[in-house]
């Protein structure tokens, strides 16, 4: 008699998962079907990454099992996980640093030959994964010097290296180009053909539709519902995830520029990996009411660019000048005090210190400032204060307010804290780069209107964006980046999504005097 194949290859059941302060997962029951894409949806902070790190073995549950093709399982630690062949990519990626592409890809799982480390099997399979699936990367550069973009692509490869057939994506398109989007979608159903199985946390409602076969939605800790992609549309997913409508269109008058705040002219910054300048000879202004956007395929000097302006990275050649003051040569607080708020690319990176608390974070750059000390000694009830409105005012949740520590927040909450504390600091001049970066649908709507807000209010808003919608619907000019130049203004009124890929892909580019 043939044995019954089970129907789910997992099944998570009343999953109970608490933190000081905080039940992060309240009875959630998840069932994953093998070869099929499963999507968890649901809020920042809704509990989504926790579930998923319960199933890799990173927490333990209070309650609840865990079974593994129909057996229930104990997965103690990710080395119980890798047995099982369950395999995660992790929203804040677990990379070294200092190691390169191919040591990071293979660690734990290491050929050795006589107790020597043999690489050269491991750099044939992970250059075959690599070609098969078009993940590109150089296997010899270190992580530190590639883009958060690569970064992703290694995460999927040490995934891929270990044959894992349930594969965790824990928002994987959040650092990614449109076009390395649309490569992963397709790679993702490629892997579910095969028999591999998708858990796929996102909030991204336009990829849930277009590669999930079902969809789990939670909220605020608690399960709300699975449901067949088929039978469902974006604005019932969305009202599901956040318990309202919500608006997915970004509600602007047209633009009132006035002065010019930020003058960049002719700026040349050098690549932090490569011998060569990453921006070249790059000019533009931005005026005090309006939204300008630097749009390009990620990798094309946007990030430069960013170092370069705000001070993180010293440029070689070229002029800035914020509000008529030159700050070219002007280290990171001088520029900041003189109207520059930054919120990063990279928040762990330069947005934060993790191991502070909230409310330490919220004052980063205001901490010397009379209203927060006194003397030299930190007014402590000040900063409480001051983090708990700003908390409040945004939505920032946490286990335990203002002293949660930073490291425990969601991505999506430390996100909010860091756009929170920038807008706050209500200066002429705001950087924001990919703002939006693992924010869902409500907090993406509070953060474009917090935005356009701003904008109203008179300040100049350069925003560097890799969302082709946010671009097309936030800006109210679009400067495009190609090979570290501006190779087009583009007014979003009158452009095509289609046009604007065209400039990004370097197919088509405007003269210098079509520029000016």
């Amino acid at each position: 008699m043939e044995k019954a194949v089970p129907e789910y290859v997992i099944e998570m059941l009343h999953i109970t998962k608490e933190f000081p302060g905080i039940k992060a997962n309240d009875d959630i029951t998840l069932q994953l079907r093998k070869g099929e894409i499963h999507a968890l949806l649901g809020e920042n902070g809704a509990g989504k990454s926790t579930l998923m790190s319960v199933l890799f073995g990173l927490y333990q549950p209070e309650k609840g099992e865990i079974r593994k093709d129909g057996k229930t399982v104990q997965i103690r630690n990710p080395n119980d996980a890798t047995a099982l062949n369950i395999g995660m990519v992790h929203q804040h990626f677990k990379l070294i640093d200092v190691f390169t592409v191919l040591d990071n890809i293979i660690l734990g799982a290491e050929d050795t030959k006589l107790g020597f480390l043999s690489k050269k099997k491991a750099r044939a399979k992970v250059a075959a994964l690599s070609d098969r699936y078009g993940l590109k990367v150089d296997l010899d550069a270190k992580i530190e010097d590639i883009t958060v973009g690569m970064q992703q692509r290694v995460e999927i490869l040490k995934m891929l290296y270990r044959d894992n057939e349930v594969l965790i994506f824990d928002e994987p398109t959040a650092v990614l180009t449109p076009q390395e989007i649309d490569e992963l979608m397709k790679i993702m159903k490629e892997l579910t053909a095969e028999g591999k199985s998708i858990l796929f946390i996102t909030h991204k409602l336009n990829e849930i539709m277009a590669v999930a076969d079902r969809c789990t939605v939670l909220r605020k800790g608690r399960y709300i519902g699975t449901v067949e992609i088929a039978e469902t549309n974006q604005a019932e997913l969305s009202r599901m995830m956040v318990g309202r409508d919500v608006q997915l269109v970004v509600d602007k008058e047209p633009a009132q520029p006035a002065q010019t705040i930020l003058e960049v002219s002719d700026l040349h910054v050098r690549s932090r990996l490569y011998h060569r300048d990453a921006v070249k000879g790059v000019s533009f202004q931005v005026r005090a009411g309006e939204i300008v956007c630097i749009a390009g395929i990620d990798g094309n000097g946007q990030s430069e660019l960013v170092y370069g302006v705000t001070g993180l990275e010293k440029a070689s050649k070229g002029r800035i000048t914020l509000n008529g003051v030159d700050i070219s040569s002007a280290p990171v607080r001088k520029r900041s005090k003189a109207g520059m708020s930054h919120i990063p690319e990279d928040r762990h990176k330069h947005g934060l210190i993790l191991d502070n608390t909230l409310e330490q974070n919220m004052v980063l750059q205001r901490y010397y400032e009379p209203r927060f000390q006194n003397c030299g000694f930190i007014r402590f009830n000040a900063v409480r204060e001051y983090a708990e409105q700003l908390i409040e005012q945004y939505d920032v949740r946490s286990g335990q307010g203002a002293i949660t520590t930073t490291r425990s927040m969601s991505g999506g909450n430390q996100q909010k804290a860091i756009i929170a504390r920038e807008i706050d600091r209500d200066l002429p001049l705001i950087i924001a780069v990919q703002p939006t970066r693992g924010l869902d649908v409500g907090a993406i709507e509070y953060i474009h209107s917090q935005l356009v807000k701003q904008r109203d209010a008179g300040k100049a808003v350069l925003l560097v964006s890799l969302e082709l919608d946010e671009v097309m619907n936030l800006s109210d000019r679009i400067l495009v980046m190609y090979e570290g130049e501006i190779v087009g203004e583009l007014d979003p009124r009158k452009t095509t999504v289609e046009e604007l890929g065209l400039y990004m892909a370097g197919a088509k580019r405007q003269g210098k005097e079509e520029q000016a």
